[in-house]
């Protein structure tokens, strides 16, 4: 599979992973300060966009390694949405309703690469064989 069409799947399932983080976010807003709400949504939906990016984008087996790197593909993504919100609803004014929304979109790049590194590695490290002396 191309790159291009990882990244059309990868966006396909990015919109699905929004609508999930999202509804989360709204449900959990109810019952939680606005931060709370996001980092819980946030874990949940992640949850779900490793399955869907193993099966559906990268079309890789998924297994515990791969599972317990993943969180680090969404590092950067967890850092510049939480930023994001912050900035945009304390310092900016914008509804908390919405912030999320337009932080994640500034996100979307660095996830996507960070993302296929990790779940195009090999499972088991290939050993290098060292020159011969």
């Amino acid at each position: 599979m191309t790159v291009k069409a990882q990244l059309a799947r990868f966006a396909l399932v990015g919109v699905v992973n929004t609508g999930t983080y999202y509804g989360c976010y709204l449900a959990l807003l109810t019952r939680l300060p606005y931060i709370a709400a996001h980092v819980a949504a946030f874990a949940l939906s992640m949850t779900g966009s490793f399955f869907l990016n193993s099966w559906f984008t990268y079309r890789t087996r998924p297994t515990w390694r791969k599972f317990l790197l993943f969180p680090l593909t969404n590092a950067a993504n967890f850092v510049i949405t939480t930023g994001g919100v912050y900035l945009l609803v304390d310092l900016a004014g914008f509804s908390s309703r919405y912030a999320p929304l337009i932080a994640a979109a500034a996100a979307i790049p660095i996830t996507f690469v960070v993302s296929r590194t990790i779940m195009l590695r090999p499972d088991v490290p290939q050993k290098t064989s060292l020159p011969v002396r």
